[in-house]
């Protein structure tokens, strides 16, 4: 089959529409449900994605895409006890590694993954397929599934969850096209290897670069390179933990992201893992809730009338003084940045969030000044020399 036909394109507006090939065959068979323009979209930039971190790291991977930009992505590290708690999957017992990937990286921004499209590098197992099952999620790519798995799937969302299977062989061609405003663009695909050699030139006067600090620049990195630009990564123990996309500004991306890993560490305080949630709340309903308890709205859901709606027992407010001291405690964190970090303010941003490590392209003009910033807070950064801008 060298083309499929699909419902209609970014909009119900947009018709006809369709994917196909010019030669050959397609290289993914649908084997259930009816994916979209956009599902395709997340899912091929989804799959490249967690191909390479599998490739770089050796580990199961998994990524969760909205708006062709991932959401969260991780290699399948074992889960912490809290972490299995702020992502819902302490009651799922012991989790394979390509299901801890999934949890990871679903878990990093949940409010964002809500009606992901999922891509795992690895053959769906039944374990993972079972975390699937009880998320709000549009569909899931993957080379291959366990067939008690692919029963789970094809369940979901009464039969019509969408199920790729993608043949892991296929190479595309080495230029790729697209079409704007019916002019025809061409260029060369972006088929840069991220690993270890990438981090090499470390221009700061720290030069510690332990190998936990490496698989997470890695994973920074290869986020950032599925990532609408501009676009800024944080991430920690094997995941990404906030991720900046689609900015104009290279200090927004880095507040934006930087705001997101804030809310998965803060999601870790005593406060919010204490929160008594009434039995009727469900999963979606406590992610809302949380991001509003932890933010700046609180009064959302704590005003009287509301709280009894959400949980069994007022919480007190998280103050800014509690949240500014256990934010504190975040430590060790990596940083990746698809484009060079034009001023200081970028670190200091960067340092409100734990992080120590940091690997950039490097090239601008106030070089000097970011690294000065960066010796200031005894921090370790990486000139890569080479930009990850994705349009």
């Amino acid at each position: 089959m060298n083309e499929l036909e699909l419902k209609y394109g970014c909009n119900p507006n947009q018709k006809p529409s369709r994917i196909y090939m010019e030669n050959g065959d397609l290289p993914i068979t649908v084997l259930n449900g009816k994916p979209g323009y956009i599902n395709f979209l997340d899912a091929f930039n989804g799959w490249q994605l967690v191909s390479e971190l599998k490739k770089a790291t050796g580990l199961p991977a998994a990524t969760s895409f909205k708006h062709v930009s991932p959401a969260g992505a991780a290699v399948g590290l074992p889960l912490a006890e809290v972490e299995k708690q702020i992502y819902w999957v302490a009651d799922m017992g012991e989790l394979t590694p390509l299901a801890s990937a999934y949890a990871r990286a679903r878990g990093a921004d949940r409010m964002s993954s809500f009606g992901d499209f999922i891509s795992l590098s690895d053959v769906c197992d039944v374990a993972t397929a079972k975390l699937i099952k009880r998320e709000v999620s549009d569909g899931v790519i993957a080379p291959g599934y366990e067939p008690e798995a692919l029963e789970i799937l094809k369940a979901k969302k009464k039969g019509g969850y969408a199920v790729i299977q993608i043949d892991p062989s296929y190479k595309p061609n080495p230029v790729e096209r697209k079409e704007v405003f019916g002019i025809t663009f061409e260029q060369g695909r972006n088929e840069l290897v991220i690993d270890d050699d990438f981090l090499g030139n470390i221009v700061t006067e720290t030069k510690d670069l332990p190998e936990s600090a490496k698989i997470d620049l890695i994973i920074s990195l290869i986020t950032l390179k599925y990532t609408q630009s501009n676009s800024v990564c944080y991430a920690k123990g094997g995941q990404a933990i906030g991720i900046g996309a689609g900015q104009q500004s290279r200090i927004h991306c880095t507040r934006l992201a930087g705001q997101k890993a804030d809310n998965w560490y803060l999601r870790q305080a005593p406060q919010v893992l204490n929160l008594k949630f009434l039995d009727t709340i469900g999963r979606a309903d406590r992610d809302n809730s949380i991001d509003l308890y932890i933010g700046d709205e609180y009064m959302d859901v704590l005003a009287e009338g509301k709280w009894q709606t959400i949980f069994a027992e007022k919480p007190p407010v998280f103050t800014r003084e509690e949240k500014r001291a256990w934010l504190d405690g975040m430590q060790d964190v990596a940083l990746g940045s698809d484009a060079f970090f034009p001023f200081g303010d970028n670190i200091e941003r960067a340092k409100k969030s734990g992080v120590k490590y940091i690997a950039q392209p490097g090239g601008s003009v106030r070089d000097d000044n970011v690294i000065e910033t960066c010796n200031k807070y005894g921090m370790t950064m990486c000139f890569t020399g080479l930009r990850l801008f994705h349009h």
